[in-house]
């Protein structure tokens, strides 16, 4: 036998082992929350649940911003860069997103769970179809917990309304610059990632954009800012979602897999946001950080001051039909 026909022998029978065996899909899976933070465990959950499942995936994990910060994840998932996304969705390509920033939605973890982890709720259906329509396929909402402020100081009124003499970071959201200046704040629009050094700078006094969870492991820990005031003005919403050229080109088998793998993420995150946030306050205390007693009444009136002031804004922006089917469904 030629040293050919031995090659082409060996080649047939490589081919006819190998043939009917697939190669695994790799998929990438990116967040933002910083390395302390739960997120990061449950992103390891879901690549460990994705790949238990049997489906020919493998998932690789890219945490704490690696891959960009959350504007940029949510473009690089449009293009189909990233496949599998765990973060805050901004309403930069969408306004009708701005329902992610609707102030006093909900006053309850109760209520926070019937709005966000429920597929079928008004919400979950708006916000499916929004993505949709920017090649993202949505795959749970994971309501953290309710966002504060940070900040460097701690105004005279911090548990009122009026003006605080303070100008703090929103990101990129019209509604939510609108609440922050209704409780009396100025407001500056920046992204995620210029957050810190803009506070250890002075250039901004502080940030709306944190559960007591995120400000202790983003900023206590780093012993940036001072002070947490708890407004509860909006759920820290973080969504998982997937680029939608990824999701089409995956089997029914392994769409299933996948969104299985979120789903219990999402439960599991609220689960947990509701069952440590009480800890995360104390933390920051003994951290050294000033937290802000806003009673339950002072909260109320906040909270009405701001959807007299802000909601009208927001039918303006989202449509009154949006606004409708929220208030109806809740």
């Amino acid at each position: 036998m030629t040293n050919f026909t031995k090659f082409a022998v060996a080649t047939a029978l490589t081919l006819s082992l190998t043939s009917g065996v697939s190669a695994a899909t790799t998929l990438k899976l990116a967040g933002v929350v910083p390395v302390e933070h739960y997120g990061n465990t449950l992103l390891e959950q879901i690549k460990n649940d994705i790949e238990a499942a049997n489906v020919d995936l493998k998932v690789n994990v890219f945490p704490a911003g690696q891959l960009g910060a959350g504007e940029e994840l949510f473009e690089a998932a449009a293009r189909g860069n990233v496949d599998l996304v765990h973060s805050v969705v901004y309403a930069h390509s969408d306004p009708v997103l701005e329902i992610n920033s609707l102030p006093y939605l909900v006053s309850s973890w109760d209520e926070a769970e019937k709005v966000y982890l429920n597929k079928g709720s008004a919400f979950n259906k708006i916000f499916a179809e929004r993505l949709e329509g920017l090649g993202l396929k949505l795959l749970a909402n994971a309501p953290e917990g309710f966002i504060g402020v940070v900040a460097n100081d701690t105004p005279d009124n911090a548990s009122t309304t009026g003006d605080k003499g303070m100008n703090i970071r929103v990101w990129s959201s019209q509604v939510i610059k609108a609440t922050v200046e209704s409780i009396g704040f100025k407001a500056t629009t920046m992204n995620w990632g210029e957050v810190f050094p803009a506070i250890q700078a002075g250039t901004v006094d502080g940030a709306i954009c944190c559960t007591a969870q995120l400000a202790y492991s983003a900023f206590a820990t780093s012993d940036v800012g001072k002070a947490f005031i708890p407004y509860n003005a909006v759920v820290e919403n973080t969504t998982y979602y997937a680029s939608s050229r990824t999701w089409d080109k995956l089997s029914q088998e392994q769409q299933s897999a996948v969104q299985s793998a979120f789903d219990k993420a999402a439960r599991d995150y609220a689960a947990w946001g509701r069952n440590n946030e009480a800890q995360y306050v104390t933390k920051l205390q003994e951290s050294g950080y000033q937290v802000v007693t806003v009673s339950d009444e002072d909260r109320a009136a906040i909270a009405e001051k701001v959807r007299a002031d802000v909601w009208p804004q927001i039918s303006e922006i989202v449509g009154k039909d949006t606004i409708d089917a929220l208030m109806a469904d809740k």
